[in-house]
């Protein structure tokens, strides 16, 4: 494991951001905090900071709960300059769904694959369920336990990212687990992980449910209007646990153009790479073997035609090697 303490000397001294992927979810947000009040003990004062919104209740109430300050892009600018420090937290330069700042990035904390290499001047890249497992580690290898707040919110952001320990988990995470249980503040913890839904996720719902078309076990659907990306990937996990489909294709219409979750448990579908196989040249996507997100932005989508949902459909099914003209199930 990377020396934590190396991090902290590459950022003393310096105005150092950590920098989420746009519209971070609780993973993101918890692991950013979490490396923040651990810097912060070691002389290295950090800021949050991210691109998009905020945009799912189950992050909203991690930030509330623990009153953890996020500076938006728009607020960036008189802020950061070209030799502040960046640390990419839960994301990579060129990610694919993170905004290239102004600032350096010179390091980089993250779980999901490396498609893009960078020469960060510090980096930590492991195939863990959730980055908030890293962060965690680095406490416990340092045997500097977390406050109370921080192992709450490290534990839950390591909850939601594994799908409550039932997607993409490995014993890190197990173990990490067992080291923030004792720490945590349980009441608190079960009061985040209480009524995530709003009224408004019901259309969506709605929307993906009457959308669904099936090829084979590759389940399809979409969302005619903006959809948060968090609830995009509960739709996606909710067309996944159909008995017919293994590999889950969700899209939703947004002003920035065409979004996508995908998840996959089919043996040998990898959803990061279908996602980028079959976007290429319309946009851009990548994740894990069994979940993946991506972007057809809007002028490419407004190429699509009045319905980009066929479309979409066509692009992935031609990656799967699919004949596209037998129709759905």
């Amino acid at each position: 494991m990377p020396n934590f303490l190396s991090l902290a000397e590459l950022l003393r001294g310096h105005t150092t951001f950590l920098q989420t992927h746009n519209f971070p979810d609780p993973d993101a947000i918890a692991s950013a905090y979490g490396l923040q009040q651990l810097l912060a003990r070691h002389g290295v004062p950090a800021t949050l900071c991210y691109d998009g919104r905020i945009d799912k209740l189950s992050a909203s109430k991690l930030l509330d709960a623990f009153r953890i300050e996020m500076v938006p892009k728009d607020r960036l600018r008189e802020r950061m300059g070209r030799r502040d420090y960046i640390v990419c937290v839960d994301t990579q330069k060129h990610g694919g769904n993170v905004t290239d700042l102004i600032g350096d990035e010179v390091a980089c904390v993250d779980h999901h694959p490396t498609y893009v290499p960078v020469d960060y001047r510090w980096q930590d890249i492991q195939p863990v369920g959730a980055c908030a497992t890293l962060i965690a580690e680095y406490y416990a290898s340092l045997g500097e336990a977390p406050d109370r707040d921080t192992a709450t919110a490290l534990l839950y952001g390591i909850k939601m990212d594994t799908l409550q320990f039932s997607r993409g988990v490995t014993p890190r995470d197990i173990a990490m687990f067992a080291y923030l249980h004792p720490l945590c503040d349980q009441d608190k913890l079960a009061s985040l992980e209480r009524n995530n839904l709003v009224l408004e996720d019901l259309r969506a719902y709605g929307a993906a449910v009457e959308s669904i078309r099936v090829y084979g076990a590759i389940g399809f659907s979409s969302v005619p209007f903006p959809c948060p990306d968090a609830m995009l990937a509960i739709l996606s996990d909710f067309i996944l646990s159909l008995v017919e489909v293994e590999v889950a294709v969700l899209s939703s219409r947004r002003e920035d153009g065409i979004k996508l979750s995908v998840r996959s448990e089919a043996p040998g579908v990898h959803a990061g790479e279908l996602t980028r196989r079959a976007l290429r040249g319309l946009g851009e996507g990548g994740g894990h073997a069994g979940m993946a997100g991506g972007l057809i932005p809007y002028p490419q989508a407004a190429g699509l035609g009045p319905y980009p949902e066929d479309r979409v459909r066509e692009v992935f099914l031609e990656a799967l090697g699919l004949d596209i003209s037998g129709g759905p199930l």
